[in-house]
């Protein structure tokens, strides 16, 4: 699929791996819609870009339907890739566990994902082609210490992607996650500060890399998932 000219969503878009990206995306010629949590963060990270910014909380479960009705306004009904990024996490201990923790991961990593991504499919259907990207983690491949929340996210990410890819495909619509290992951002981070890059850890350029790859395979074809491991990062 050649990528000039796409019309694509992307969640989740301020900072690390949605951020390049988008970036990638525009470099390439497509109409990209980025959203983030914060107006001011995302107009410092596409400054000077030809990028729409739209301010949208994902984890807004109540404002899932009017948000995407603003994205889908700029674009005239038409998306032809979603890219749901946007995704927080937690650690906790078994002891730690609490619904509020519970409820602040999966509204943003797997209800308003699915909510969002729900709002687009009719018009994906009605153009008789699409592409949705979800990125998981390596997380939802085997659980780990402390990783009760965010690991579970991420596993019932990876549940509704294969229900999607079934679903779906009849219509046209290629549907696959990408799991990225460790990655150098600010995810968890609460100051959204971004991580110093480590030279044997992966950063957003090897995600974005993947994610965008497995987008430009002609339409005939697809990856129902890819995961990303850093060669070696036991040094």
């Amino acid at each position: 699929m050649k990528l000039e000219g796409k019309n694509i969503l992307l969640t989740g878009g301020s900072l690390g791996i949605g951020k390049e990206t988008a970036l990638n995306l525009l470099r390439k010629g497509a109409n990209v819609i980025v959203t983030g949590r914060s107006i001011d963060r995302l107009k410092k990270s596409f400054d000077g870009t030809d990028a729409k910014l739209i301010e949208f909380d994902i984890g807004d479960i109540d404002n899932i339907k009017s948000n995407t009705k603003k994205c889908l306004e700029f674009f005239n009904n038409k998306v032809d890739i979603l890219i749901n990024n946007a995704g927080v996490g937690v650690r906790r201990s078994v002891e730690e566990l609490n619904i509020k923790d519970f409820l602040d991961v999966y509204n943003v990593n797997v209800f308003g994902l699915s909510l969002l991504t729900k709002e687009i499919i009719p018009f994906m259907k009605n153009q008789k082609n699409g592409t949705i990207i979800n990125i998981g983690s390596t997380a939802s491949l085997k659980g780990y210490p402390t990783g009760s929340i965010y690991s579970s996210s991420k596993f019932a990410v990876r549940c509704l992607t294969q229900c999607w890819q079934a679903e779906l495909r009849p219509f046209n619509i290629r549907v696959c996650q990408v799991n990225p290992s460790e990655v150098t951002t600010a995810f968890a981070n609460p100051e959204r500060v971004e991580r110093d890059e480590i030279p044997n850890k992966l950063t957003p350029k090897e995600i974005s890399h993947a994610i965008i790859s497995a987008i430009e395979m002609d339409d005939r074809g697809f990856i129902n998932e890819l995961n990303v491991w850093a060669t070696n990062p036991f040094n």
